[in-house]
């Protein structure tokens, strides 16, 4: 069959036989040829304007044509001459098979790609008829298509992808799809789709890559992708979904990545999750979810790459919602985490990959990630940073990578890093660095380190201001990259005398650069924490609460930075104060070892009066049980009595009586 051409049929009487190939337009084509069998000539020619791909059919002619002429030159030596009916030539090239490539749609382009047909922003209201049986890639997107019917493709065994993206498909027929057992990429987004049952996608057993973004798909039902066993990538972004079936993934035995994101989930699916035993990649982003429960990934445990990325209202990752995953990539970006979650962390042994970046971190502690043994990659950029701990990456043999940039980090100093000289990339562009004798490793390392397209510059101090690290010499001038000693300047009373249950201050401040910390210590040796009783507060003032006389003693402050430290012994001398007369003048102080005065409220005599009324009516109880099984081994008791009276008469008489009275007693 010959699409987009015509066919003209003439008789002559030249005994010739020729091929020809006419010029014109590119890619046309014109192919005349002529024969005489038995002194009959019959000349056909067959011209077309038709796509290449129909140049299989020209060679195939002039093949059978040639063969035509040598049969009939065989024949005329030994047979006399027969003449062919014309006829019988234009019933021959009707049914002249054109391979399988069939004819193209008008309406389609059949040039640009082998094997395609491109109907891409046609305005087509239904898919075109005609289409070749060996096309494998079918391009419908961008039109007007509003719902597909069984066995609609089922013609098409060849094909490989079908991209109907960006039409207004709101009904998918259950067998819509059936028989492209070959197609293995489907296109879907940009429709109207609303809702995912069962046999929807019915035929695909060859299917790798599904594309559902953009819709307005609501839920997906159980099942709705059982017949999709060969599925390793499904794209569900941009919808409406809020909820999704436990059974909606059952059967996606090979499915290896899931996108969910730009939905109105409010919990993590983790029932439907759980039968995806194959997922390698899952990302999880621009969810309003506030948490991930405990084992809510349980069952994925081939899962290596997990991302959650722009969920606003998570705060804290709880300690085991990542438990049963053996991760070996993990992002949570762009959350409201305001720490690191070490012990939602701490199993992964085998991460090696973490992004943490645009949290509200400000710090990272010392040894806190020492047991992620082999992570080599950490990623905090755009965060709220502003210190990183020395011995922050102890045990970390591996690393290799740390993004800080965009923070307000003002150093990073050498003792954070197991072996600095292990470091190939540090991106630190952004911070507010104080260029000083803290980042002279970093200025030794210079040139060897990845900074990225932007190196750390200098905000401080003020003769370095804006520099960048690279453009320092290898020998610095006079004050370059310097420290001073940390020095005490200011302090209060060394000695200070306080009652007991009093309140006693000791401050302590000390100058050098970088600034000095202050800490306090007992002579013992334990530093004092800034909470609690005793506690340090933030501009390095040591504070005392109701004092004790334990807390008799000295007390050490001491200043420190980089360059050295300097120290200041006080001493606290407490009064004992004795009540009058043995008891408190004051029922608020209490004395160590001695009880203060105990008030009863309602509830504490409701308890009372509970306690003691309870072994009352056991005692109770049990005195009648005892009562009530002696009289049962008694026998039958007689419960009355009868006695007679006879009242005495006035006159004394003792020989008449009165009237007799009888009396029954119960």
């Amino acid at each position: 069959m010959l699409s987009g051409s015509f066919l003209y049929l003439g008789l002559g009487s030249s005994g010739r036989s020729s091929n020809s190939s006419s010029g014109g337009q590119p890619g046309s084509r014109a192919v005349g040829s002529e024969a005489h069998w038995g002194g009959v000539g019959a000349k056909v020619q067959l011209k077309w304007d038709g796509p290449p791909a129909l140049d299989r059919c020209s060679a195939q002619l002039d093949a059978t044509l040639q063969l035509l002429r040598i049969e009939e030159g065989m024949a005329a030596a030994t047979a006399p001459k027969q003449a062919w009916p014309p006829w019988s030539l234009l019933l021959f090239l009707l049914l002249l098979p054109g391979g399988s490539s069939g004819g193209c749609p008008a309406v389609c382009d059949c040039t640009s790609q082998p094997r395609a047909v491109l109907c891409a922003y046609r305005q087509l209201e239904a898919v075109p008829g005609g289409l070749p049986l060996d096309t494998e890639l079918l391009d419908l997107s961008g039109n007007r298509l509003w719902g597909l019917q069984q066995g609609m493709f089922s013609r098409l065994g060849l094909l490989r992808e079908l991209d109907l993206s960006y039409n207004q498909l709101s009904t998918l027929e259950p067998g819509a799809f059936r028989g492209l057992q070959s197609l293995l990429t489907l296109r879907l987004q940009g429709n109207r789709l609303r809702i995912m049952g069962p046999g929807v996608f019915s035929g695909l057993s060859a299917l790798m890559l599904l594309d559902l973004r953009l819709n307005q798909i609501v839920l997906f039902l159980d099942g709705a992708f059982g017949e999709l066993g060969s599925l390793q990538q499904l794209e569900v972004g941009d919808n409406h979904l809020v909820f999704v079936a436990p059974g909606a993934f059952a059967g996606l035995a090979k499915l290896s990545t899931l996108t969910l994101e730009r939905c109105n989930l409010s919990t993590v699916p983790g029932l439907a999750l759980a039968h995806l035993p194959a997922l390698v990649a899952l990302r999880l982003r621009e969810l309003d979810i506030g948490r991930l429960p405990a084992g809510a990934l349980r069952g994925l445990r081939k899962l290596k790459e997990l991302e959650i990325h722009h969920w606003p209202s998570l705060e804290a990752l709880e300690p085991g919602s990542l438990l049963g995953l053996n991760l070996s990539s993990l992002a949570i970006t762009r959350c409201n985490l305001s720490s690191v979650p070490f012990q939602a962390l701490h199993h992964l042994s085998f991460l090696r990959v973490l992004d943490l970046s645009q949290n509200p971190i400000s710090s990272i502690p010392a040894r806190r990630l020492s047991p992620l043994v082999r992570l080599q990659e950490l990623r905090l950029s755009g965060a709220c940073l502003t210190s990183i701990a020395a011995h922050a990456f102890q045990g970390l043999t591996a690393f290799h990578l740390l993004d800080v940039a965009d923070n307000a980090l003002q150093t990073l100093e050498e003792t954070a890093f197991p072996s600095p000289d292990k470091l190939v990339t540090l991106r630190l562009s952004g911070n507010p660095l104080t260029c000083d004798c803290r980042l002279l490793w970093l200025l030794r390392l210079r040139r060897r380190l990845d900074f990225g397209t932007s190196p750390p510059a200098c905000a401080g101090p003020q003769h370095v201001q804006g520099k960048s690290l690279r453009e320092f010499s290898d020998i610095l001038p006079p004050g370059h990259f310097t420290c001073q000693p940390a020095m005490i300047r200011k302090s209060g009373p060394r000695w200070v005398v306080a009652e007991e249950g009093g309140h006693a201050v000791f401050s302590c401040s000390g100058d050098g650069d970088p600034a000095p910390t202050v800490s306090w210590m007992r002579p013992q040796g334990a530093w004092l924490g800034r909470a609690g009783r005793v506690r340090v507060l933030e501009d390095g003032t040591l504070e005392i609460r109701s004092v004790q006389l334990r807390d008799r003693g000295a007390y050490v402050c001491v200043v420190s930075n980089v360059a050295g430290n300097d120290s200041l012994r006080t001493w606290l001398e407490v009064i004992q104060i004795e009540p009058p007369n043995g008891s408190f003048s004051d029922p608020n102080i209490t004395m160590p070892g001695i009880p203060g005065p105990f008030f009863l409220d309602s509830r504490g005599i409701a308890m009372v009066l509970a306690v003691g009324f309870l072994p009352f009516l056991t005692s109770v109880t049990l005195c009648f049980g005892l009562i009530a099984l002696w009289s049962k081994g008694k026998g039958r008791v007689k419960h009355h009595t009868t006695f007679d009276f006879v009242a005495p008469r006035p006159s004394g008489d003792k020989n008449s009586g009165g009237n007799r009275v009888t009396a029954k007693l119960f």
